[in-house]
């Protein structure tokens, strides 16, 4: 029988002794035949088809190799669009690289870790007609659903008014022969229950009411000329000033209830010093503390009796309204005065403005538009200055600072190149993460790559496409370009229509 199984061919496997013990081993399923499915598309050569229509070539497109990382890929291949920021804030219109919807949420993205924004500030810049006004005040008029508030800090042009009084508010105009008076060195709500502080807290905030003055008179004393030189405020003339603002409130003696003072006594104490200020300042008698003081007083005596007497030089008798969806102050009256009148007025609003703004509840958040904003910065270094520590607050107090100029090179006219005022005015830039760039003309090209750090695609985007269709715009958000086309509500359209005066004359 063995003989027999042994000269079977092959013999048995090993599976087929166990299953002849009866012990199974699982068998492994052999694998389909794939099945290959029919083809949609017949394949076609590399060349295209050989028919008319097909998009045949004699010879195939030559292929180049470019290696990069994602953050270089936009700059070479501007297709590709920017990351999204979030849908937040108030919806300005079309994201024309993504196509989605842009929203703009400046305080949000201080906020948002992933947005590469560190301050609010924004900076608006566009050559006229180029839709520059209409996505300024859509964007304050938005931001109102938002909890905000608006205040426009010197309406120079008067093209804030049918917006106020669409929401119902009134602005105020100021200007010679009108009743509305502002006094910039106002204490504000600081004042407000002085007596009840302790000695600590009444030191604390009088250092932060005599700093702002101090900063307002540096830059009006600065605004005035000398032939071709700005009268110079050196440290000796703000222990001048410091000493007599505390002397006129009556900090100095240590009362309880503080007296508001204006520029008009200040300039009087400084004409006529008493004794106790005389020695506080550590002159020797009348005649040197008025020798030291002359370019200091002549200073102030301009303000007092040149062209803007009677605007600033008494106490304030405007009520604004502070729970109201916006207010604003209209400076179109001092055209005629010329931009220096303006520009000073500019700078006196900004101080009060500051002043109302010094103990804001918390959620009280505004957006606080600074129009013709280089008509202050004109005024040489300390109104630069003063515009600068007004962007350098925004993140303490919540706001918005909206400041609109046509070109970069605007903040350049602060001085003569390579003075103070230029410098400090180029940091400005820095003070703002985000710029709005509406339409300009090819001159201005140099000016958005040296000023701003565009590169040449963003700054063809400014000087071309901007410059076909009003309510375009590159919006720089960080480092980070967004190309946004604004889009209008009818009624935002009325409300935002500044060429009535053109059309009245055509």
């Amino acid at each position: 029988m063995a003989t027999k199984l042994g000269s079977r061919r092959g013999g048995r496997d090993m599976s087929r002794l166990l299953s002849d013990f009866g012990h199974e081993l699982p068998s492994i399923p052999r694998p389909l035949p794939p099945v290959q499915e029919g083809r949609i598309f017949k394949p076609a050569p590399r060349s295209g088809a050989r028919r008319a229509g097909r998009g045949w070539a004699p010879t195939s497109a030559p292929v180049s190799l470019w290696r990069m990382t994602s953050d270089q890929a936009p700059v070479f291949w501007p297709f590709i669009s920017t990351q999204g920021l979030p849908p937040t804030g108030a919806q300005m219109g079309i994201d024309m690289l993504s196509g989605g919807a842009f929203y703009a949420d400046p305080l949000g993205w201080v906020l948002d870790d992933n947005v590469p924004v560190t301050n609010s500030n924004i900076f608006s810049f566009g050559k006229p007609g180029r839709g520059k006004s209409a996505t300024t005040k859509a964007f304050c008029l938005r931001m109102i659903d938002f909890n905000y508030r608006v205040l426009i800090l010197g309406d120079t042009k008067d093209e804030y008014e049918p917006l106020c009084r669409f929401l119902g508010v009134e602005p105020f105009a100021i200007g010679p022969g009108l009743p509305a008076r502002i006094n910039p060195l106002s204490f504000g709500p600081l004042l407000t229950g002085w007596d009840q502080l302790s000695p600590e807290e009444a030191q604390a905030r009088a250092t932060i009411v005599f700093s702002r003055w101090l900063t307002l008179v540096r830059g009006l004393v600065g605004s005035q000329r000398i032939g071709e030189q700005r009268v110079p405020f050196g440290p000796t003339d703000e222990v001048v000033v410091k000493a007599a603002l505390q002397h006129l409130t009556g900090y100095a003696a240590g009362h309880t209830h503080m007296r508001e003072t204006t520029i008009p006594e200040l300039w009087h104490l400084l004409d006529n010093p008493t004794k106790d200020l005389i020695a506080e300042c550590r002159y020797s008698d009348e005649r040197h503390f008025l020798d030291a003081t002359r370019l200091l007083r002549d200073a102030l005596g301009q303000l007092v009796s040149g062209a803007l007497a009677g605007l600033f030089d008494d106490h304030t008798t405007v009520d604004v309204d502070w729970r109201a969806p916006i207010q604003s102050l209209s400076l179109s009256r001092l055209d005629p005065l010329g931009d220096e009148a303006v520009g000073i007025a500019l700078t006196c609003l900004n101080s009060w403005g500051r002043g109302m703004r010094e103990i804001a509840p918390a959620g009280d958040l505004r957006v606080v538009v600074r129009d013709e904003s280089w008509k202050q910065l004109r005024l040489g270094p300390e109104a630069v200055k003063s515009f600068d520590a007004d962007l350098r607050l925004s993140r303490r107090d919540g706001d918005i600072q909206f400041a609109i100029a046509h070109k970069p090179s605007d903040l350049l006219s602060a001085g003569d190149t390579g003075s103070q005022a230029v410098a400090i005015a180029k940091d400005l830039l820095h003070l703002a993460d985000i710029k709005i760039l509406h339409g300009q003309d090819l001159a201005v090209a140099n000016e958005l790559e040296t000023l701003l750090g565009l590169g040449p695609i963003a700054r063809d985007l400014v000087t071309g496409w901007a410059m076909q269709g009003k309510g375009r715009a590159l919006w720089s958000v960080g480092e980070q370009t967004y190309k946004v086309q604004t889009v209008l509500h009818p009624t935002e359209r009325r409300l935002t229509y500044t060429n009535d005066a053109i059309e009245g004359a055509a």
